[in-house]
């Protein structure tokens, strides 16, 4: 996949110039750092490659186990989200101009 078609599906949902791919994954890293998750799995899930130069030479692991439990708890925490309504609730909030929402 290349890099401007996540940002060209973004344009089509009607997020130009209001959000950007980097944007919805470093979200997704705070997020599922600040849930507990290790570091090592989020940044692999990322496609991040280790900064340590031996480390990335003997650590292969994929985590495929831990990344899949993660990627269910993160659809999950979005359903709830959405089952909460809080998407509109914020629309909803700067479409009147309140500066947060509670």
């Amino acid at each position: 996949m290349s890099n401007n078609t996540m940002l060209y599906a973004l344009y089509r949902l009607g997020y130009h110039s209001r959000a950007t791919v980097h944007g919805f994954r470093a979200t997704a890293s705070t997020a599922l750092n600040e849930m507990g998750f290790r570091a090592d799995i989020v940044e692999r899930q990322l496609a991040h490659q280790e900064k340590n130069r031996v480390r990335a030479a003997y650590n292969r692991a994929e985590y495929l186990p831990e990344r899949r439990a993660m990627m269910i708890h993160w659809a999950n925490h979005l359903d709830a989200i959405l089952g909460l309504r809080i998407a509109d609730m914020m629309t909803d909030s700067i479409s009147r101009g309140a500066t947060r929402t509670r």
